[in-house]
């Protein structure tokens, strides 16, 4: 299976997703941990199918190979946001580390899948590393920006730096507490990419010396409109340059993209997305990305 793509940007050709049915498992098994795991809510199973069914078919539909990720004993319901226990490179993936405890056994499970699938591993993140992919953002296929904050520490930048090596360069961005440890925050909760020169933010929760670094490579900065951050309306995953999947329920956000030239499709994540707080970028891995393809 090919694997790789140094963007956020780059046509997305294979992406991995963990179904509702692999990760949820049943309405009991939600009942059973939603509480524990800081859901806004318990996710109706059923709903969730339906949902994750429309978002996979918008993949597909853009040109993307979709591939699912199987149940593992190891794993609860956050494994759905498959995007996290892995950061993709072009020698292969590089495992992470969890910071949030009831993650810890994803990782794991898909080492396994990779040695299964032949799908290449780069290096993992050890102890006392502490290392998710939705810290890790390419802005170029030279540089990774890496939010430093709770679920994501200075042991685990180190050593993604020596994985990846002396050629890329590693930027580390330091978070805000916002909600403390119990809550998300990653980096990608605050920045995504559109294209190489095109971004959308939202700047109360980025660093300014960030921000500036930004602006500095010439990247232009979009500003979420403030009442959507909480929608999610800043989680946006780029299946192509300028080419954009959101949530839906985010209309002034959608309309900003597109008055800036971004081709905006959207995919209703009430049980999949708002509940658990992850949206787009957070349920999808992507595997494999290819310019100009």
């Amino acid at each position: 299976m090919k694997v790789g793509g140094h963007s956020m940007v780059a046509p997305l050709r294979t992406v991995l997703l963990k179904h509702p049915r692999q990760a949820y498992r049943s309405q009991g098994s939600i009942d059973g941990q939603w509480e524990a795991l800081n859901y806004r809510a318990a996710c109706d199973f059923e709903a969730a199918i339906a949902e994750f069914d429309l978002l996979a078919k918008a993949l597909e539909a853009a040109g993307t190979e979709v591939v699912f990720l199987p149940e593992h004993a190891d794993t609860g319901l956050d494994s759905i946001y498959a995007h996290d226990p892995c950061f993709t490179t072009d020698a292969g993936l590089v495992l992470g580390s969890m910071g949030k405890d009831a993650r810890r056994g994803e990782p794991g499970a898909l080492a396994e899948w990779c040695r299964e699938n032949d799908v290449p591993i780069a290096g993992s993140i050890e102890s006392p590393g502490k290392l998710e992919g939705g810290d890790c953002v390419w802005v170029d296929e030279r540089t990774v920006a890496v939010g430093r904050g709770y679920r994501t520490n200075a042991a685990g930048i180190e050593q993604l730096s020596s994985i990846l090596g002396g050629e890329v360069e590693v930027v580390e961005v330091h978070l805000p507490h916002w909600n403390g440890p119990t809550d998300v925050m990653h980096l990608m909760s605050s920045l995504s990419m559109l294209a190489d020169d095109l971004a959308l933010v939202h700047r109360p929760l980025l660093p300014v010396p960030f921000l500036e670094w930004l602006a500095a490579r010439d990247i232009e900065l979009l500003d979420v409109p403030g009442d959507e951050y909480a929608a999610m309306g800043c989680n946006v995953l780029a299946l192509a340059p300028r080419v954009a999947l959101t949530l839906d329920g985010v209309p002034e956000t959608a309309a900003l993209l597109e008055r800036r030239g971004v081709d905006v499709h959207t995919y209703p994540g009430d049980e999949i997305s708002r509940k658990g707080g992850g949206g787009p970028t957070c349920l999808t891995r992507p595997l494999f990305r290819v310019a100009g393809g």
